[in-house]
């Protein structure tokens, strides 16, 4: 027989060579399919398509050779090999649809394929790493998306068919939700004994600069410079505040014309209000500048929009939040002031 032992391939049986006693008598031929020895049901001409019940199973063909008299023998082939799947060929990459912006939803298509895959299951990557639980046709870009590429891996199956994985190209990075509007620098400073790390609070506060939800949503872009610059980011003692103006208290941070002051023993300990609820420090960390250099790009302080609601990063969310819940980044409003 000749053929692909492969599911859905068609295998061809032959007559074989005959001798008779009257050479170039006519003889009529019948066939009979075997799987495994055993013959298949209704499988009784020359050709046989492969089908499910067939993989992993030989396959031997039975030929009966008639003369004119109506004399008969029968000869049977050697068996198969196995029947192997078929294997599911791509013809079109999966593509990523949909803009690459914070808080957009993206798409994925499967692809084009030679044979329609039955299931198709998807996971999405981040600069080649799989993004945990991200296994949906679509996906709603995320913090931890922006700056980075992403694609979408494509796992076709069918039945009789391997399982094939394809991924989309690799795409540009994902963007900020909005560009840059607005640059700015700044520079970092102490006022008084500081004991905290000065390393850790400019790169922490640099992370609070660049997180897509906060002032960087709205469209603006900061940039630390050695001195001077647009305004100054200090991290002061507690005594110290006070005396960037008399408005300033010991126990809260504070903002003064180009001086965005950060009060040492808040960014060490956070407030009593946040602490209590069970909130982070690093998240008290972002509210903190946050706010202050909020008031630094001209906004004063808000109240609440409505129980349940995120509070405005530039309420007092620790001196009272009216019903608000704690959040350490501007609302979609307060990006919008900017």
């Amino acid at each position: 027989m000749t053929g692909e032992t492969t599911f859905g391939e068609t295998l061809t049986a032959s007559a074989g060579e005959w001798e008779t006693d009257e050479p170039g008598e006519a003889l009529t031929h019948s066939y009979r399919w075997f799987r495994d020895g055993e013959p298949v049901r209704g499988a009784r001409e020359q050709a046989y398509t492969l089908d499910l019940d067939d993989l992993r199973h030989r396959l031997q063909v039975e030929v009966t050779a008639t003369d004119a008299d109506g004399y008969s023998e029968t000869a049977l082939s050697e068996p198969t090999d196995k029947v192997g799947r078929a294997r599911l060929v791509l013809r079109g990459d999966p593509k990523v649809r949909g803009e690459q912006r914070f808080t957009r939803t993206v798409r994925a298509t499967p692809g084009r394929w030679r044979t329609e895959p039955t299931k198709v299951r998807f996971r999405w990557l981040r600069d080649g790493e799989p993004i945990r639980g991200a296994r949906e046709a679509s996906y709603r870009i995320g913090v931890a998306d922006v700056g980075h590429r992403l694609r979408v891996e494509v796992v076709g199956t069918a039945p009789g068919h391997t399982r094939e994985r394809a991924r989309s190209e690799r795409t540009e990075k994902v963007a900020h939700r909005v560009g840059v509007q607005r640059s700015v620098t700044y520079s970092v400073a102490t006022r008084g004994p500081v004991t905290a790390s000065v390393k850790e609070f400019a790169r922490l506060a640099q992370q609070t600069f660049e997180d897509p939800r906060g002032w960087r949503g709205g469209g603006v872009a900061f940039r630390r410079v050695a001195r001077g610059g647009s305004f100054t980011l200090v991290l002061a003692t507690a005594a110290q505040v006070p005396s960037f103006s008399s408005q300033c208290s010991s126990t809260w941070s504070c903002r003064v014309g180009r001086y965005v002051v950060i009060n040492q023993t808040r960014w060490q300990h956070a407030s009593p209000a946040w602490n209590a609820a069970g909130r982070s420090l690093r998240d008290y960390r972002h509210m903190v500048v946050n706010h202050e250099t909020g008031h630094w790009l001209g906004l004063g302080h808000s109240g609440c929009p409505g129980a349940g609601k995120p509070a405005p990063v530039m309420m007092q969310q620790s001196k009272g939040r009216d019903g608000c819940r704690f959040n350490p980044f501007p609302t979609l409003a307060e990006q919008g002031r900017v």
